[in-house]
């Protein structure tokens, strides 16, 4: 059973994906944004944040770089044939760009891990950072923080034969899989200490080995999980409530203030014209799963 359900999983995952890089005919709908339906955001003309020293070093070279997610369905994603990277998370990141006067298709992506986020921002490595990024008061004494731009909850994700994990209280004695670094890691760790928790550098992996039995439930952001489950929905679920609250964020150098406020303008600007939804709608909102109010934006005082 065990040995018969991996391939056939595997090749649908793939399929997805060829379907994407070749569009054959007759190959199986892509379950993904399609670059057809997604919002076209205006660049700011003449725009100017001079008091912002990672705006002008941008401006100096003349694009974006952007540190993201490449293996989040729907949220941060990669296409390994054309290094094209779409989900709601990339979408967060063009309305930024169009806001600072930068075209979006000239964004430079970077594909950073959860537990290098920080280093990356703080050594200059990306100008900000858009991926699934819990604010958190420990990490504001590292980085800075625009938003939220969304509210999120910690979930499992379970293959669609297991019966007996139906919330974080069941995970006694199980192996449960977070990314090394991450916000839902540490929950575990801390809450859920019966629990054996492994960790890998990202999700993907973590899919992986609950695919082939390694691991007994995969936990992180129900966003993130909501995006596996509806790639295979034969083989994996999201069961049980969310058991937090993840206000998502999107990082910046933590002296960079000024590069923060004109974010927060961005933010509540695409949330007022419509940009969010639409954004929202073309990408996460096709894993069938509906849109949370958006947060106030936290427009905390500079240090």
């Amino acid at each position: 059973m065990r040995t018969t359900r991996l391939p056939r999983t595997l090749a649908a995952l793939g399929l997805v994906l060829l379907a994407a890089a070749c569009g054959k005919s007759g190959s199986p709908p892509v379950k993904g944004p399609q670059p057809d339906q997604l919002p076209v955001y205006k660049v700011a003309k003449d725009f100017q944040l001079p008091s912002s020293s990672t705006w002008k070093r941008a401006k100096s070279r003349g694009r974006l770089v952007v540190g993201a997610k490449e293996d989040q369905p729907y949220m941060g994603e990669k296409d390994p044939a054309t290094g094209v990277y779409s989900g709601f998370d990339i979408e967060i990141a063009k309305m930024m760009s169009a806001s600072l006067g930068f075209d979006p298709a000239s964004i430079e992506f970077k594909t950073i891990a959860s537990a290098n986020r920080e280093t990356a921002l703080q050594n200059g490595q990306i100008d900000y950072y858009v991926g699934t990024y819990t604010i958190n008061d420990n990490r504001k004494k590292l980085v800075g923080f625009a938003g939220p731009y969304y509210l999120a909850g910690q979930g499992l994700l379970v293959r669609t034969d297991e019966n007996d994990i139906n919330g974080p209280q069941d995970l006694d004695g199980k192996r449960v899989c977070s990314a090394a670094g991450s916000t839902p890691y540490q929950r575990i760790a801390a809450d859920y200490p019966d629990a054996e928790l492994v960790a890998y550098d990202t999700y993907s992996i973590c899919v992986d080995n609950l695919l082939t039995y390694q691991v007994d439930a995969v936990t992180t952001d129900d966003t993130i999980l909501s995006g596996y489950a509806a790639k295979v929905p034969d083989e994996l679920k999201v069961v049980g409530k969310p058991f937090s609250a993840e206000p998502y964020g999107i990082g910046v150098p933590r002296s960079d203030n000024a590069l923060r406020f004109a974010l927060d303008d961005a933010i509540a600007l695409h949330e007022k014209n419509g940009d969010w939804q639409k954004a929202y709608d073309s990408t996460l909102g096709l894993s069938g799963r509906k849109a949370a109010p958006m947060p106030p934006i936290n427009r905390y005082p500079a240090s």
